[in-house]
């Protein structure tokens, strides 16, 4: 009871952002989303040692969400010189090993980014462009447990997460695909049937690597959830992770016919 009411609350706090906060509010959420995020995911990997300030990789985090959050601002050159300057700083002057310094220079582009790009997307299609979005995967991962538990026979990657399988994986992509399919045309009147199936497949695809990704980092780390914060469902990246991925496709997707 208690995770399917913090589910209901989650979502309906969400849609509620995304259907009457304007732009600028929808960027302070996301950048805000993206701070928690990225806390979670350097707890994750500095888990098992003495972990350096944090505050630089947020702060740098949160820089990238907002400055990416903006549709007019596609040039990311500047940031990745700025973080890569950062990464020297941490090498060289305050001894961190050099994977170290790039696991925590990972985070804008694993979590800065995506976020930007998701408050980006309602600038660039509307309010129901960002919905489609959500929906999407939250049909992908619907139909992936579903279908999972009636089906599955085969893990898909059982030293990550064992009780994902192949056939949850069809069947999340079958369905999913239909879905955005069909809503994509309402939302997108203009879009051929083709494109917005590709597109789908392509949100499934991207959705799944995507959780695999936080579980493998969670299984390294030895770690159950990335925190405490949603009763019954983990931290915000564990709510995130599939979004994560699948934006950046929808987002060029959404870039490429607004040019």
């Amino acid at each position: 009871m208690t995770r399917l009411l913090s589910g209901v609350a989650l979502a309906a706090a969400a849609f509620a952002a995304i259907l009457f906060l304007p732009l600028p509010g929808l960027r302070v959420i996301a950048c805000l989303v993206a701070a928690l995020a990225a806390h979670e995911y350097l707890d994750i990997v500095h888990r098992d040692r003495r972990a350096p300030s944090a505050l630089p990789v947020l702060l740098l985090v949160v820089l990238v969400c907002w400055w990416l959050s903006d549709p007019d601002r596609t040039r990311v050159l500047p940031l990745i010189l700025l973080g890569l300057g950062w990464v020297a700083i941490e090498v060289l002057f305050r001894g961190l090993a050099v994977d170290r310094a790039a696991a925590r220079f990972l985070a804008p582009w694993y979590i800065g980014m995506p976020l930007g790009m998701l408050a980006a997307v309602q600038a660039l299609g509307g309010r129901m462009a960002t919905v489609l979005l959500i929906a999407t995967v939250v049909v992908s991962d619907s139909a992936q447990f579903y279908a999972g538990r009636a089906f599955g026979r085969r893990p898909l990657a059982p030293a990550i997460s064992p009780k994902k399988t192949i056939e949850g994986a069809v069947g999340g992509l079958v369905v999913a695909t239909i879905f955005i399919t069909l809503a994509g045309t309402w939302v997108f009147p203009l879009a051929r049937r083709a494109s917005l199936a590709a597109l789908g497949v392509a949100i499934v695809v991207l959705g799944i690597c995507g959780d695999l990704f936080e579980s493998r980092l969670k299984r390294m780390a030895g770690a159950k959830d990335s925190s405490a914060l949603i009763p019954g469902h983990g931290g915000a990246l564990d709510r995130i992770d599939a979004l994560l991925f699948a934006t950046p496709a929808y987002y060029l997707y959404l870039l490429e016919g607004s040019d």
